[in-house]
């Protein structure tokens, strides 16, 4: 039985829709190949990158305390030739760290879901080496980084990130329209809603609004769950807190004008997903794909300054949500849809017709293509394209 090619993807701790993107292309690869590719998981920044760098994923949520300054860093350094600059002066602090990375985790092919990895271990690879593939886990506001010419292929989630691709340089051969990957258990037909709100606990009686903030559980959540329900109705609501223990012992104490059901972290999010009738959150890439893939119409409240901001607007040009930053607005888009049944189906329908939900096995079956169509590049081979740039 031959051996497993070695499959290494990419990613960071910075933000939770790298991570998961990661998984779920590992998670694809061994649903559609079983066996056949050895898939490691490398956290590039944690594992790889000097001081500071190596502290990103533990300073991250500092960081996003402060998104104006985020997203001024984002928009000063997004350019195709600030991108090389950047590239360039970064290239000597970096050298060593990508080199290691490339000498101790060799692979038959390369994937990155972070932008800022990419440059980096194609430069320290050298001339000859395995195919690189990125996968841009940002839905339209995508930086410059993630489109590097000598990539083997670029992976996008939407059509607005092929055109930046191909106005960033890249040729069409080289990017593909595939979708944002997520885990397979965010794929699965809709069902019976009634059936799920039975198994969740939920009433079957009302519509559940389910409003979340990611693992961390971010942002303003108190202050729009509380928004949403005050005044009563014929609703319930289903408020995640993820990993914020805080905040879910505030949720807790307080009282609910409407059947409230409080959680922590979940594991059960694609199963309330299903069963919702609107969703609450802010405008993450990864939140967006899981809700499309749900049918799930969405209120989005906030977003991040940067890769995040087109986000947004995206949501709304295609039909499956609103734009209401501000937890009044937000309560007052949540009552006005349930308000108008019409809309919400309306808007499940454009969601559905936006999801992707073969995005990671296709983003599995274009790897092992081009795992097949390559020449792959053993250890010593890539120990010698690297020597001679130290």
């Amino acid at each position: 039985m031959p051996e497993p090619q070695r499959i290494v993807v990419l990613f960071s701790d910075t933000g939770g829709g790298h991570r998961s993107a990661a998984e779920a292309i590992a998670e694809a690869i061994e649903l559609e190949f079983p066996g056949r590719f050895h898939t490691r998981l490398v956290d590039a920044f944690k594992a790889y990158a000097p001081t500071p760098l190596n502290q990103s994923p533990a300073m991250y949520p500092e960081i996003m305390r402060r998104p104006r300054t985020w997203g001024l860093a984002y928009r000063l350094s997004n350019g195709h030739q600030r991108g090389r600059v950047i590239t360039a002066v970064f290239w000597p602090y970096v050298r060593k760290a990508a080199q290691r990375l490339v000498q101790e985790v060799p692979a038959d092919i390369f994937v990155s879901v972070h932008p800022l990895f990419i440059a980096p271990v194609l430069k320290a690879l050298g001339p000859v080496r395995p195919p690189f593939v990125a996968v841009v886990t940002d839905l339209v506001s995508t930086h410059a980084l993630w489109y590097h010419h000598q990539l083997d292929a670029c992976c996008v989630p939407t059509q607005i990130a092929l055109d930046r691709a191909l106005a960033f340089g890249l040729r069409p051969d080289q990017v593909r329209l595939v979708g944002l990957p997520v885990a397979n258990r965010f794929c699965m037909p809709v069902g019976d809603r009634t059936q799920l709100c039975r198994d969740l606990g939920w009433p079957v009686d009302r519509p559940t609004v389910l409003v979340v903030g990611g693992g961390g559980g971010m942002g303003p959540l108190y202050e729009t769950a509380r928004a949403v329900a005050r005044g009563g109705g014929r609703f319930a609501l289903a408020v995640v807190a993820g990993r914020n223990e805080a905040l879910r012992r505030r949720l807790e104490a307080a009282h609910w004008d409407v059947p409230t059901m409080i959680y922590g972290f979940e594991r059960r999010i694609p199963e309330m997903m299903r069963a919702a009738r609107v969703l609450v959150t802010k405008a993450g890439p990864s939140t967006i794909a899981e809700a499309l893939n749900a049918g799930l119409p969405m209120v989005l409240y906030s977003y991040l300054p940067g890769q995040e901001e087109g986000n947004a607007a995206y949501v709304v040009e295609i039909g499956a949500g609103v734009w209401a930053p501000g937890a009044e607005a937000t309560a007052a888009a949540v009552r006005g849809w349930l308000a108008r049944p019409e809309d919400v189906e309306r808007a499940a329908r454009a969601a559905q017709a936006a999801a992707r939900p073969e995005a990671a096995k296709t983003v599995a079956r274009l790897l092992a293509t081009h795992t097949e169509s390559r020449v792959v590049v053993r250890p010593a081979t890539v120990r010698a394209a690297v020597e001679p740039q130290t």
